[in-house]
């Protein structure tokens, strides 16, 4: 194991034990701390193909692999956004106003926090807390979160599914096979170890004594 991958798990169970113990969650807290934190600390990189995995090699890796395990994201399905919103270009730009990776709207990235979306940082964290918040809105439906993140969500709700725009439905089947591409292309995943077996009284493997 890697390094950085031992740091990961390492952090993967300091998280789990602090839930355990009733530690209040990270998700309270503001988008310019979670920023702060995602320019301060290493990416984290567990077992590929869930929420929180190290992704394919591609541009901002290391962004995208933070943004989605704070937000509980697929990286695979960030990529793909972030692929099929500005092609990985943090300058892009749209006629309607969109910017950065994530292509977010003035107002949204407002909403968000989001104080310069040309910086790859904070688009790719605004774009994956907008993207969390579809999936919320939308029971963890991929093709509703997505075309919510294209057309927005009163689109969705009207319509009770993807609205019958061309360009939303494009934009779904593209990110969705571009997440496919990256699910194909990121680390095996890493195995599991099996929890030990409980001590029992007399065992000689214990580093002390058992009475």
């Amino acid at each position: 194991m890697s390094v950085a991958a031992a740091v990961a798990r390492v952090a993967e169970i300091d998280a789990l034990m602090g839930r355990a113990a009733g530690a209040p969650p990270a998700a309270g807290a503001g988008f310019q701390q979670q920023l702060a934190a995602a320019q301060a600390a290493p990416a984290a990189q567990p077992a590929a193909g869930v929420p929180g995995a190290s992704g394919a090699n591609t541009p901002f890796a290391a962004e995208i692999d933070a943004a989605a395990a704070r937000h509980g994201l697929d990286p695979a399905l960030l990529r793909g956004l972030i692929r099929a919103e500005s092609g990985f270009n943090p300058n892009a730009g749209s006629p309607a106003g969109a910017q950065g990776l994530a292509q977010l709207m003035p107002a949204t990235a407002r909403s968000l926090g989001v104080t310069n979306p040309l910086d790859p940082v904070q688009s790719i964290e605004g774009g994956a807390r907008y993207l969390r918040q579809q999936l919320d809105r939308f029971g963890g439906d991929e093709r509703l979160a997505l075309a919510a993140y294209n057309a927005g969500p009163g689109a969705v709700q009207r319509f009770g599914g993807v609205p019958p725009y061309a360009e939303t439905q494009s934009y779904v089947q593209r990110v969705l096979g571009y997440a496919a591409e990256y699910r194909s292309a990121a680390p095996a995943a890493l195995p599991v170890a099996a929890p030990a077996a409980p001590a029992t009284a007399g065992s000689t493997s214990l580093p002390y004594s058992v009475t």
